[in-house]
């Protein structure tokens, strides 16, 4: 199973650091192609922002809301891809690795598929929050020419 590197050693391997000291997430070294990915997400994250910005009917509670799963998902999906990619690259040495590492891949889209079906599940709140603003209310219209 791939693992994440701790200054040389397995997170598997090695909980403790030379010192004694515990293990911190900032020692783990990260593969390019999950920093591309990274950046990648950041910009849809920014996108997503400005069209949760463009509806009017919704609280920023809900907006806050929708924001943060929407991060969630698609920092989980491209750190599921990037971990795929480098497990697929492992996986091409030969049998035994596929053997090995072939629960684990299915693991990893399991993951990106999940990412996939709650930003979907997103799109559709948006969707239905605005058609209902978008909805022309006959009475609202009515009042609307008769004040002007």
């Amino acid at each position: 199973m791939p693992c994440l590197l701790l200054e040389g050693r397995t997170k598997q391997s090695k909980k403790k650091n030379l010192n004694g000291d515990k293990f911190k997430m900032t020692n783990l070294k990260r593969p390019p192609e999950l920093m591309d990915h990274l950046k990648t997400s950041e910009k849809k994250i920014e996108d997503f922002a400005d069209i949760l910005n463009d509806l009017a009917d919704v609280t920023d509670k809900k907006k806050l809301l929708w924001k943060e799963i929407y991060e969630n998902a698609v920092r989980d999906r491209s750190a599921a891809g990037a971990l795929f990619t480098e497990a697929y690259r492992q996986m091409q040495n030969g049998t035994a690795e596929h053997i090995t590492l072939g629960a684990t891949l299915t693991k990893y889209l399991e993951r990106m598929g999940k990412s996939n079906e709650q930003i979907l599940r997103l799109a559709e709140l948006i969707s239905k929050s605005e058609s209902r603003q978008a909805k022309i209310d006959p009475d609202d219209l009515y009042a609307q020419i008769k004040e002007s």
